[in-house]
This record gives structure tokens, sequence and C-alpha cells, in this order.
């Protein structure tokens, strides 16, 4: 009987199964990458279209240019920014404008932050309350608060003052940065004071060398806020500032209309001067402000 030897053969592999890559998080594709950058661009065209329109205003020589902007083109001239720098006291309305919001800023953004710290970390008899209180600060319309402040700041000989502008100022905008910055705080682990405290820093120390500078981005969310509403703030100005030296830019655009004629075209370039200084503190502070909107606290 002869035995057979059966040769293996090799197994034909078998067919590739052809595997669909997995897109990774947060990756997009084509189609929606596209629709991104498109609404991101159509988003940067609203944004732009008014200052845009504004500085080409500010081009034309005639007040009225404003009226039939198609014939601006033919005869754009920069005399309107020429007159505003040399024949207005744009640089008093500058110098006023920089002392009120960097003091409202500076003065403002430290109240915030002491009152937020203080509010998220410690528990003393009335804290719920004083937040609620501040929120309720803001219910009140100005027009039903300026005439007792009058009555207070005239009492205290700050009517016609920068200290009386920067403090009226922060009575707007302290109790929105305190709610803004209390709630960064919380997002900063409590671990940190407790580490402050084993290194033997008071609770002041610890906000100032520790909690402070993990606050940045917070921090610059509320000082630009402050800023910019120091800068743009016209009802307390027009009525606290009685000296045409101590008008702040929001209160020197109102010179230009009378009550037969408005000059629209120098308005329009001291509007874009305007937005210089606001643009250039706005780059100081982009960075942090960016993170602040977008990151929240510490990580861990």
């Amino acid at each position: 009987m002869s035995t057979t030897t059966l040769e293996k053969s090799h197994a034909e592999p078998a067919p590739a199964v052809r595997s669909r890559r997995t897109r990774p998080r947060g990756e997009r594709g084509p189609l929606g990458a596209a629709l991104l950058h498109g609404g991101l661009v159509l988003a940067s065209l609203v944004a732009l279209a008014p200052v845009g329109w504004l500085f080409f205003l500010s081009l034309g020589p005639d007040k009225d240019d404003y009226l039939h902007p198609g014939a601006i083109a033919g005869k754009t001239t920069f005399a309107n920014y020429r007159f505003v720098l040399e024949h207005t006291p744009f640089f008093d309305w500058l110098k006023s404008t920089m002392i009120v919001a960097l003091g409202t800023t500076l003065i403002g953004v430290f109240v915030a932050a002491t009152t937020g710290y203080a509010v998220s970390r410690m528990r003393f008899p009335g804290y719920r309350s004083l937040m609620w209180v501040l929120l309720l600060t803001q219910a009140f319309p100005i027009a039903i608060l300026i005439v007792p402040m009058y009555e207070i700041f005239g009492e205290l000989g700050l009517i016609d003052t920068y200290w009386g502008l920067i403090i009226i100022n922060c009575t707007t905008a302290v109790p929105y940065s305190a709610w803004l910055l209390k709630g960064y705080f919380d997002t900063i682990p409590f671990e940190i004071d407790e580490a402050g405290r084993v290194d033997g820093l008071t609770p002041f120390g610890t906000f100032a060398r520790l909690i402070l500078p993990l606050a940045r981005p917070g921090l610059a969310v509320a000082a630009f806020y402050n800023f910019i509403t120091a800068v743009g703030e016209v009802a307390f100005a027009t009525t606290f500032m009685l000296d045409d030296s101590n008008y702040t830019f929001a209160v020197g655009l109102q010179s230009f209309i009378s009550e037969h004629d408005a000059q629209w075209n120098y308005m329009a370039a001291t509007a874009v001067l305007i937005a210089i200084p606001v643009s250039v503190f706005f780059y100081l502070v982009q960075k942090n402000l960016v993170t602040g909107l977008t990151a929240g606290g510490t990580k861990g």
C-alpha cells in the first residue's frame, strides 16, 4: 500500500477589506471646511463693512456727500482729517479720553477683581447677596441716575473733574466685570490658594502672586470692557464735564452738530481717528482677550 504525500499548498491571501478612514475628532471634511471659512469671511465682511463705509464717507470734502456717496470716489481728499487735527480741540479730547478710559480701566478692574475673588473664595455673611446687589444696579436707567448723582458729586466737588467721571464709569463697568471675573476665578483650582497658604502667603499675597497671573485672560476681557465703556460713554460725560477742554471724544463729536446743521464729513473723520487708540488697546490685549473668551481658566 503506497502512501501519498499531500503537499500543502499555500493558501491564497484573502481579499483585503478596505477600511474606511475614520476622521479624527475636530477634523472637518472639505465641505465643512469650505462652509466654515465661507461663514467666517461673510461675518468679517459684515463686521468691517460699517468701518469701511465710515472711512469712505470721511474722504468726501462736503458735509452732504453722505447723501450721494457715489460722487465721493472722484474727489477723495484727506482735508477733513487735517481740519479735525488743526482746527478742533481733538488732542484735548484725546487727553481727556485717555485719562478717563485708563483710569476707569485700572480702578474698575482692580475693584472688580478683588470683589470677584472675595466672593469666589471667601464665605462671609451676605456674599451671595453682594453679587445680586451688583447686578441690581444695572437695572436702573441712566436717565433716573443722573440727577441724584449730579447732586452727590456736586456736594463732593467732583463736577467737571476726571475723578468724578472715572468713578461714575466704574459704577457702570464694575458690576459686570465683577460677575465676569468671579466666574473666571471659579475655574481656577482651589488647591492653588491652599498651596499659597502653606507657603506662608496672606490671602492678598495669594491673590496678587498666584491667582492674578493665572487670571490674566479674564483680566484682559474685563480691562477691554472697562476701556470701551469709558470711551463710548456719552450721557454722564455730557452732563458732568462742563469745560470744553475736558470733553471726551464721545462729547466732542457733538460739537459738529448744531440746531440747523450737521458736519457729517468732520464727524466721520473724527470717528475714524477715535478708532485708532481703541484699536491700539485692543492689539495690546488681544492675545489674552481671545484666550479669556474661549479657554476659561486653568485646566487640571
